[in-house]
């Protein structure tokens, strides 16, 4: 009688510890699902993701351009200059460049001052120049208008050799410049950028170098 009762106490226990143990693991699965759904509204808050779609640069090659600024020509004054500009990109940052230009000097300070003398004609007074340079691209970059407005910019290098027309004659020239472009759409540049063209002449008696310093702004496509 006594192993009986020890027996029914000993499963009586048994069960006791089972249901024990299956009341935890339930209870510690509610837990963790209770967890997961807190963590899941901290880390994982309903915000509308903002697409952002980035302009491209075309990928063609060639680009033209027309440009306009001031040419000051050394001793003849500060003209107004008209050129065109054609230029080939090699690389992504190294290209060729054709330019032509033309503009009108004005009188020297001796014959503003001497009083009707003229040491040059009015054809004479034309100049016109075309070189061919080859320009480095740099420091590339952004600029932002607004939240959605931006543009993509880029500053460079050019030096270069060509001929200047000048009192009916022709002046081996060298030139070196810097600038700045601004790309307002994926096929047009604005450019704003500083030349100096280097030459010598003889014009009054003795060999003179020159330094003539232009400022220009231009625009260009890209085919």
């Amino acid at each position: 009688m006594e192993n009986r009762f020890q027996r029914i106490l000993l499963a009586a226990s048994l069960l006791c510890a089972l249901a024990g143990i299956a009341s935890s693991a339930f209870a510690a699965d509610d837990k963790e699902k209770n967890n997961d759904g807190e963590l899941g509204k901290i880390i994982t808050p309903d915000i509308e993701r903002r697409h952002i779609k980035e302009a491209d640069l075309d990928s063609e090659d060639f680009e033209v351009g027309l440009y306009y600024g001031m040419l000051s020509v050394e001793d003849f004054g500060s003209n107004p200059v008209v050129g065109v500009t054609f230029a080939y990109h090699i690389t992504e940052d190294l290209f060729a460049q054709l330019n032509y230009a033309t503009s009108e000097t004005q009188k020297t300070s001796y014959e503003l001052l001497s009083g009707g003398v003229e040491l040059l004609t009015k054809d004479q007074r034309d100049l016109s120049y075309y070189n061919i340079s080859l320009g480095y691209n740099l420091l590339p970059g952004q600029v932002y208008i607004s939240d959605k407005w931006h543009f993509n910019t880029g500053f460079y290098f050019i030096g270069g050799a060509g001929n200047t027309k000048f009192a009916e004659k022709n002046y081996f020239t060298y030139n070196l410049g810097a600038g700045f472009k601004f790309y307002a759409t994926d096929w047009l540049m604005a450019d704003l950028g500083v030349r100096d063209y280097s030459f010598k002449h003889e014009l009054f008696g003795v060999s003179k170098k020159t330094n003539n310093l232009e400022t220009r702004l231009g625009i260009s496509l890209f085919f």
